[in-house]
């Protein structure tokens, strides 16, 4: 007789299900030593080889199938059990309705073979039933699955803290929502996404290249959420007070040691802990509209493919629409911080789509994304109606737009935002706030587009050195001056009105331009080639 304990079954304590991530398989458990070396045969239930085993139990009474809890692997010689089919019929339901991980008998004298009765009844639950040919120590098997188990939740134990201290440390920190996506991304190593209450993405991490993973994200976001598809999301609620945000969501990926459902829940925690810090409604949605114009205009994308799913899980349609990319700009001074918010109420309530972000590398201004129907591309009226919502309402200074050419996908609107981002860059206010569209600066289109060209650079340097000198010797405004006159040839009063000098200082000044350049302004030729020049030249700021 194999070395095993008597026939008594003892209930112990074992880890619960939730933790079967943690669990040997009774794969495993075949695969180990003292199994593999009784020569293991699987008689049926090879469906079920990959179940957890919570527990190994010695169970040789047909009593202990109403001994056990569920997910435990029982160990036999069945030198107690019923000898007429009927009663192993009756003890195989039993052990299928204890929903045992799967059954092992050692044959013998008394047991050469696998009942059929018991068989039959493993079979037609897939429960896998295993014969052993050799004698095996049974203890010898239980501390090997026992030691393993405890192993492993220790580990597990281990695992937690440090998710707990990561994500606290974010908290303290003062992590933005961004941040604390990434690291539960790369905890879990799987595509994890930040949903408002709206299903629309506010931030995600690990996305594949092709935009797959938030393709028709709302309608997939919703169907998981009711529970009719999307196998293998891990979704926590990010609420705190009775308010609810939204849900940070994991997508199908390999199991954590800590248990995917405990990452998601501290880096949910975290991200309560941040909004309830920021005590303001609108910071998940300008933190979306930052990072998706910031990915675009750096170009920090795979492709349209990945770019165009980021944009319309964030609310913002790309499909089938015109895009226009424009610039709102103050006259004098910033645009606080507040002004993107009041933008995109403002857009929104004329029916279009739009982003709106702080313009990376000039803060004060905004960069902002405009998405309309096909063949309805928004009219100067409703970038002016932006330009008025800009500003803080106690503000009475107005805002200029500039505006890039409509445009269709990802790439056309980044043509377009680079194109208005360029101009705001060159442009010359006029007297009024006013939206000033590339299509109607030709020329100032040109130049930018030729920006990059030394050639260009070295046109402007040539031309305009004798008045830069001037200037920075005498703390002048020349280059200014010319720039006023070559944007309004023929009209010098408006000109000098540009320049906000007198008419008798602003033509004292031209004359001393035209005697430093040795150029007639009056020569087409060469108030062009300076128009050039200038425009190569950005303005001199307040």
């Amino acid at each position: 007789m194999s070395d095993r304990p008597g026939s008594r079954t003892v209930r112990t304590d074992r880890p619960a299900p939730g933790d079967s991530h943690l669990l040997p398989s009774v794969r495993d458990v075949l695969a180990s030593e003292p199994v593999a070396r009784a020569l293991p045969e699987l008689v049926c239930g090879a469906e079920g080889l990959d179940a957890p085993v919570r527990w190994v139990h010695v169970a040789e009474t047909p009593e202990a199938a109403g001994l056990v809890s569920g997910g435990e692997l029982l160990l036999s010689t069945g030198i107690a059990w019923p000898a007429d089919g009927p009663a192993l019929h009756r003890l195989g339901r039993q052990l299928v309705a204890a929903r045992i991980a799967g059954l092992v008998l050692e044959l013998g004298d008394h047991l050469p073979a696998a009942p059929p009765a018991l068989v039959a009844e493993l079979r037609a639950a897939g429960v896998p039933f295993v014969v052993l040919h050799r004698k095996a120590r049974f203890v010898d098997v239980t501390e090997s699955v026992h030691a393993r188990i405890i192993s492993d939740q220790t580990a597990a134990l281990r695992a937690r803290d440090e998710i707990h201290t990561l994500f606290t440390g974010l908290s303290l920190r003062g992590s933005p929502a961004d941040v604390i996506v990434a690291h539960a991304a790369r905890v879990l190593a799987c595509p994890v996404v930040l949903e408002d209450a709206a299903h629309q993405v506010v931030a995600a991490e690990n996305l594949s290249p092709d935009g797959a993973d938030l393709a028709a994200w709302e309608q997939r976001s919703r169907a998981a959420h009711r529970g009719t598809g999307q196998d293998g999301w891990t979704i926590a609620p990010v609420e705190a007070r009775g308010t609810r945000w939204g849900h940070l969501v994991a997508l199908p990926g390999e199991q954590h040691r800590a248990g995917r459902s405990t990452v998601l829940e501290q880096a949910a925690v975290a991200l309560t802990l941040s909004r309830l810090a920021d005590r303001d409604d609108d910071a998940w949605s300008r933190h979306s509209h930052t990072a998706l114009l910031g990915t675009l205009l750096r170009g920090r994308h795979a492709g349209d493919g990945e770019l165009t799913a980021r944009f319309e899980a964030s609310g913002f349609p790309v499909t089938g629409r015109v895009l226009t990319g424009a610039v709102l700009l103050r006259r004098a001074g910033a645009l606080d911080d507040g002004a993107a918010t009041r933008v995109v109420r403002a857009a929104r309530a004329s029916g279009l789509g739009v982003l709106a972000a702080p313009q990376p590398d000039r803060p004060g201004r905004l960069v902002v994304a405009v998405s309309a129907r096909d063949g309805h591309a928004p009219d100067d009226a409703a970038f002016q109606a932006l330009a008025a919502a800009a500003p803080h309402e106690a503000d009475e200074r107005a805002a200029d737009v500039v505006v890039g050419t409509g445009a269709h996908g990802p790439a056309g609107l980044l043509a377009s935002l680079t194109e208005a981002v360029a101009l705001a860059g060159r442009l010359t206010p006029g007297p009024a706030a006013a939206v000033h569209r590339a299509s109607r600066h030709p020329l100032l289109r040109l130049v930018t587009a030729l920006g990059g060209d030394p050639r260009l650079t070295a046109h402007a340097e040539d031309l305009l050195r004798p008045l830069v000198e001037h200037d920075l010797a005498h703390d002048g405004d020349l280059v200014e001056v010319l720039r006023a006159y070559v944007a309004h040839p023929g009209n010098r009063t408006r000109a000098a009105a540009a320049s906000h000098l007198s008419r008798s200082v602003f033509y004292q000044r031209l004359a001393l331009v035209s005697r430093l350049l040795g150029l007639d302004l009056d020569d087409g030729e060469a108030v062009a080639a300076l128009h050039v020049a200038v425009l190569a030249r950005p303005p001199r700021r307040a």
